[in-house]
């Protein structure tokens, strides 16, 4: 990666219509769980290679943050990351129900070799500016996917201070902020382009062998 990565957060079910369409409960607080940083993989057009006998992989695109300076009661957001990207937060979602069923952690459904995909990084503007732009995710040349930070159930503020609480918080954390409506199972030869303000940030095609 173009920068040194230390902690891989995601938050879980942060879009009310991408719960429902999982026929999930909404949180009452942000759900969080982790990557380790072997899941990290560039679309940089590359193709990202993972072998069937893992099962049914789903896509789910997010808007990601990093963190640019160590964590500091009642700092502003805006203060606090330094960039943006948008990322595939890859999912084995038959691995994922089994585990949820058994009362289990998720890391083994969302925490595989390539399962976060990141575009290259852009300057954060804050979150004012944020807000005004849509994240895309084409299939294929379709739209799958589309969000906007302000409709998350949690905003970057309580994402940022539920973390850094529980968590710890630090220049070189990253976070996926949660996915929208719109997930589905990826097939071999799939091609996923990801877009910010209608502009290409990276793309990659998913091979299954």
């Amino acid at each position: 990666m173009a920068m040194n990565i230390k902690n891989i957060y995601c938050v879980g079910r942060n879009f009310v219509l991408h719960a429902q369409e999982l026929n999930n409960t909404i949180p009452a607080s942000p759900l969080l769980f982790l990557k380790p940083t072997h899941s990290l993989i560039i679309a940089d057009g590359r193709d990202i290679v993972f072998p069937k006998t893992r099962g049914d992989i789903h896509y789910e695109v997010e808007f990601v943050v990093h963190i640019g300076r160590q964590y500091e009661q009642g700092i502003n957001v805006d203060d606090l990351i330094d960039q943006m990207a948008l990322g595939l937060d890859l999912t084995l979602r038959h691995v994922q129900s089994e585990l949820k069923k058994k009362g289990y952690p998720w890391l083994q459904a969302k925490g595989f070799p390539h399962s976060a995909v990141l575009t290259t990084w852009s300057p954060f503007k804050g979150i004012e500016e944020s807000i005004k732009y849509d994240f895309i995710l084409e299939k294929n040349g379709q739209v799958t996917q589309q969000g906007n930070i302000k409709d998350m159930i949690f905003d970057l503020p309580t994402i940022v201070e539920f973390t850094a609480n529980n968590f710890g918080l630090d220049q070189g954390d990253i976070i996926f902020t949660g996915t929208p409506a719109g997930v589905g199972p990826v097939a071999d030869g799939d091609c996923f382009t990801l877009k910010w303000d209608g502009k290409q940030l990276g793309d990659c095609t998913i091979k299954l062998i």
